[in-house]
C-alpha cells in the first residue's frame, strides 16, 4: 500500500513538473509572437507611410523614375515574405531604396523645405525607432524561447510537444558593415 502510495506521488509530481514546463514553454511561445505582431504592425505603418513620401518626392523629382520603381518593388517584397527571415531581407532592402530615396530629395531644395515632406520625413524617422525598439523586444522574447526549449530537461518536452526554435529578425550583413569616412 505504502509503495503505491509512494509511486502515486512520484507519478503525480512528474505530471505536475511536466505541466510547468509545457505551460512555461507556451508563456515564451506567446511573448515572441507577440513581440513579432507588434514588428508587423511597424513595418506596415512604414509600408503605408512610404507611398506617401514617394508620391510626395514624386512631384518635385518626377524624373527619378528609377529610384522610385525600387522603392515601390522593395516595399511590394515586404508584403510578399513569408518567412522571418525573408521578411527582414525585404524590409532591410526597403530601407535601403529609402535611403537612395532621400540621398535623391537632398538634390531637391523646394522639397526639403515643404512642410508635408519634413512631416513624413518625421513620422518615417520615429516609426524607424519604434521598429528598432520592436525588433528588440521581439529578438529577447525568441531569445528567451529559444532557451527555454533547448535546455535540459526542457528539450525533451519541447520535442515531445512539437516546440520548435525560432527565427531572430536581423539585419543584412551590408547594414552590419562598419561605413569607411574619409575627411
Amino acid at each position: 500500500m505504502v509503495a503505491l502510495l509512494i509511486f502515486v506521488a512520484i507519478v503525480a509530481l512528474a505530471a505536475f513538473f511536466f505541466i510547468g514546463i509545457y505551460n512555461r514553454m507556451i508563456r515564451m511561445r506567446n511573448l515572441a509572437e507577440e513581440g513579432w505582431s507588434g514588428i508587423d504592425v511597424q513595418l506596415k505603418r512604414r509600408s503605408n507611410l512610404v507611398g506617401n513620401v514617394v508620391e510626395t518626392v514624386k512631384g518635385y523629382a518626377s524624373h527619378e523614375k528609377d529610384v522610385f520603381e525600387k522603392v515601390t518593388e522593395a516595399r511590394a517584397r515586404t508584403t510578399s515574405a513569408g518567412t522571418v527571415q525573408e521578411r527582414a531581407t525585404a524590409e532591410n532592402a526597403l530601407t535601403g531604396a529609402l535611403k537612395t530615396l532621400f540621398a535623391v530629395a537632398e538634390n531637391y531644395p523646394e522639397l526639403k523645405a515643404n512642410t508635408n515632406f519634413l512631416q513624413l520625413q518625421q513620422t518615417l524617422s520615429d516609426l524607424e525607432s519604434e521598429i528598432q525598439m520592436a525588433r528588440r523586444y521581439y529578438n529577447g522574447s525568441v531569445r528567451d524561447y529559444n532557451n527555454t526549449i533547448q535546455i535540459f530537461p526542457n528539450s525533451i518536452i519541447a520535442g515531445m510537444a512539437g516546440f520548435t526554435k525560432k527565427e531572430y529578425f536581423e539585419a543584412e550583413e551590408e547594414a552590419r558593415a562598419v561605413p569607411e569616412v574619409r575627411f
